[in-house]
């Protein structure tokens, strides 16, 4: 029988022993396997675009693992934006349908409009680079467009509540810093072509309702999204979207006035 002290001492030569194996992926053929771990001067190493799709999939797998917020996305954007010294007025926190709306409308994203999206990412990961990607920018406000992937289940399962707090931190963080918070409504989907098995109206629906509330309570803007790209059957209007999910140009043509509203009404500009 095995006092207190011996579990002690079983317990700590257990833990050194797997340790490791839990906090690394190392898999054959893996080709990060040689990124730096830990705490580094340099978590970036440069890599080449995946060409394929084991090349994507070894991708997702280290991203998820080795850098689940994307903190290298923009890092070095992020520095040479605070080298400019010029004055960010909006970051725009989000994730595909942030991230592809840069390419859609550039010119949106000029005289102090930062564009911040990640495609794929959840709420858990916006807030893992919140302060990277907003707080460090020193922003007069942020937009936050976030829940699509959470509903969609890019990285697990999730309860609504979780989904919630995520949002409510990224606002709380942001009010603590004197950065005023724009939120936004979850774009209408039907569906999710990456996740077939997913009936997203009604939790789209959901999260509006408690989105638009919890904006009003706290003296947010709420910039309602949905209510302009959607049927009433919670779809996509046609030609707003190449995918039932993410918004053409057309789509996209209908957001920019809603968005630039919002941050007049946020910040009293543009």
């Amino acid at each position: 029988m095995i006092g207190a002290r011996g579990l002690r001492t079983l317990a700590l030569s257990l833990a050194a022993v797997s340790s490791p194996a839990f906090a690394q992926v190392d898999l054959p053929g893996d080709p990060y396997a040689r990124d730096p771990v830990g705490i580094v001067a340099d978590p970036c190493p440069s890599h080449p675009k995946p060409s394929d799709g084991a090349g994507w999939q070894a991708w997702k797998l280290h991203m998820l693992t080795r850098d689940f917020g994307q903190l290298c996305r923009y890092q070095a954007q992020n520095r040479e934006v605070l080298a400019s010294g010029k004055p960010v007025r909006v970051v725009f926190m989000g994730d595909s349908i942030t991230d592809n709306w840069i390419g859609a409308d550039c010119d949106l994203f000029t005289d102090g409009l930062v564009d911040r999206g990640i495609g794929g990412q959840t709420t858990a990961q916006m807030l893992v680079r919140f302060r990277q990607d907003v707080i460090a920018l020193k922003p007069r406000a942020v937009h936050i467009m976030a829940a699509t992937n959470d509903i969609a289940g890019n990285t697990g399962a999730a309860t609504m509540a979780t989904v919630q707090g995520n949002i409510e931190t990224m606002a709380e963080l942001a009010r603590a810093h004197g950065i005023k918070v724009i939120l936004a409504s979850v774009p209408p989907a039907a569906a999710f072509p990456w996740s077939p098995d997913k009936r997203p109206v009604p939790q789209v629906r959901a999260l509006n309702a408690w989105l638009h509330a919890y904006a009003r309570r706290n003296g947010f803007v709420f910039v309602d999204y949905y209510a302009a790209l959607a049927t009433k059957d919670g779809a996509m209007k046609p030609g707003l979207a190449s995918d039932g999910v993410h918004p053409t140009p057309a789509g996209y043509a209908v957001m920019r006035p809603l968005a630039l509203a919002a941050v007049r009404t946020s910040i009293g500009e543009r």
